[in-house]
C-alpha cells in the first residue's frame, strides 16, 4: 500500500508541475483551436496529463536500492494468467486483483484517445499494446541498463490485459456525450467569440504566471550557466547574476512583445487585443504595457515600499476588470482603447460613434 500512496502522490506531483508549465501553451491551443477554453475540457486534459505520469510511477517505481536488488524473471507464455483465474478460490484473490488491475490501469488510456483524441478502438489497441510493450522493456532492461537485470517481471500476460484495459476504455468514452469530443474540423477557432471578464482575467493569470515562469527559468540557466559553464563558485553564491535575471528578463520580453504587437503573451493567448482609440500606436502600446503586466513588474523594482504599492496596483487592476465596460480594465482607461476578440474584423463601429479601419487607426466621426 506504501508503494501505491507513493507512486501517486509523485504522479501528481509532477502532474502539477508540468501542467503550471504547459498551462499557458494550453490555452493558446484551445482559443486557436476551439474559440474558448471550457472548465470541462480543461479538467479532462489535466486529468490525462496525471494519469500519463501515473501510469509510468505505478509500473517503474519506486526504483529497487542497489544494496537488496533481486532479479525477476520472465513470463512469455501468454496464457499464464488463465491458469492463475483457475487457481484462484475468491475474487479477493491476487491473481484475480492483478489481472483487474492491469485491466483498468489502461482503461483511461483508451478514454481518452476517444474524448480528447477522437480517436477509435483500432488506435486504443495499438497505443495500448505500445505503450505497455515500452514498459514492460523498460523494466526487462532494468531501465535500460541502469540496472544489470530485470527488477520486475517481464509479463506478456500484462501486455495482453493492459491492451484490452485501453480497448475497453475506448468503448466506455461512447457514453460521453458527443459535445465533449473533439472537433477535428472546425472554424470555430477562427470566428470572434464574445470577450468576457473571466476571458480577460486569463489573460492577466497566463502573463503572471509566464512571467514567474520566464524569471526562474532564466534565473536558474544563469546560475547553471556561471557553476558548470564559467566554473564563478563565488557569483553563484552571491545570486546577484539570478536574481538581476529573475526581475529584468521578463520585463524585457514583455515590453518588446507589446511594443511589437500591442498584446502582452496573455492577450495572444486568448486571443484579445486593444483596439481603436485617439492615440497613436507608439504612444498606446507604451501605455498598455505599464498599466498592465509590464507596471506590475516595474513597481516591483522599488524598494520595500514599493511591495505594498505593486499589491494595490494588481488589486485595483482585478476590480477595474469588472468595473470598466468590456472588462477593459486599466490599459484601455489610459490608451481610450476597446477590449476586443482579435480575430473580430478591423472595421468596427462603437457605442461613441468611432469609426475603426485597421487595428491601430482610427478615425473619429464630427
Amino acid at each position: 500500500m506504501g508503494n501505491e500512496l507513493y507512486s501517486g502522490v509523485v504522479a501528481l506531483a509532477i502532474g502539477f508541475v508540468v501542467g503550471i508549465v504547459l498551462f499557458v501553451p494550453f490555452v493558446a491551443i484551445s482559443y486557436r483551436r476551439r474559440g474558448r477554453l471550457t472548465v470541462g475540457r480543461f479538467l479532462l486534459w489535466a486529468a490525462a496529463l496525471v494519469y500519463f505520469w501515473a501510469i509510468w510511477t505505478y509500473t517503474l517505481l519506486p526504483l529497487p536500492d542497489a544494496e537488496n536488488y533481486v532479479c525477476a524473471g520472465v513470463n512469455l507464455n501468454i496464457s499464464a494468467f488463465v491458469d492463475d483465474l483457475r487457481g484462484a478460490r475468491s475474487l479477493t484473490d491476487f491473481a484475480v486483483l492483478q489481472l483487474a488491475l492491469n485491466v483498468l490501469l489502461f482503461l483511461p488510456l483508451g478514454f481518452f484517445l476517444r474524448v480528447l483524441g477522437g480517436r477509435g478502438i483500432l488506435v486504443a489497441f495499438v497505443t495500448g499494446l505500445l505503450v505497455s510493450l515500452t514498459i514492460e522493456s523498460t523494466q526487462l532492461t532494468g531501465v535500460w541498463g541502469l540496472y544489470p537485470c530485470p527488477y520486475r517481471v517481464f509479463d506478456v500476460d500484462d501486455m495482453l490485459t493492459n491492451t484490452v484495459g485501453a480497448v475497453l476504455g475506448s468503448l466506455v468514452a461512447l457514453i460521453v456525450p458527443r459535445r465533449w469530443w473533439v472537433r477535428r474540423s472546425t472554424d470555430a477557432g477562427s470566428r470572434p467569440h464574445p470577450v468576457t471578464r473571466g476571458r480577460r482575467l486569463l489573460a492577466m493569470f497566463c502573463d503572471l504566471l509566464g512571467v514567474v515562469l520566464v524569471g526562474y527559468g532564466t534565473a536558474v540557466a544563469v546560475q547553471v550557466f556561471l557553476e558548470y559553464i564559467v566554473r564563478d563558485h563565488a557569483a553563484v553564491l552571491d545570486g546577484a547574476a539570478g536574481r538581476f535575471a529573475l526581475t529584468v528578463t521578463p520585463i524585457a520580453i514583455w515590453a518588446v512583445v507589446v511594443l511589437v504587437t500591442g498584446r502582452t503573451p496573455g492577450d495572444l493567448a486568448v486571443e484579445l487585443r486593444y483596439r481603436g482609440g485617439p492615440l497613436p500606436a507608439p504612444v498606446a502600446r507604451p501605455l498598455r504595457f505599464v498599466a498592465g503586466i509590464g507596471g506590475y513588474l516595474l513597481l516591483g523594482l522599488v524598494p520595500a515600499p514599493g511591495t505594498f504599492v505593486q499589491f494595490v496596483f494588481a488589486a485595483a487592476s482585478v476590480v477595474l476588470v469588472f468595473t470598466t465596460r468590456d472588462g477593459r480594465g486599466l490599459p484601455g482607461l489610459l490608451s481610450g482603447q476597446r477590449l476586443v476578440d482579435a480575430r473580430e474584423p478591423a472595421a468596427a463601429v462603437d457605442d461613441g460613434g468611432t469609426v475603426f479601419t485597421t487595428p491601430e487607426k482610427s478615425s473619429r466621426n464630427g
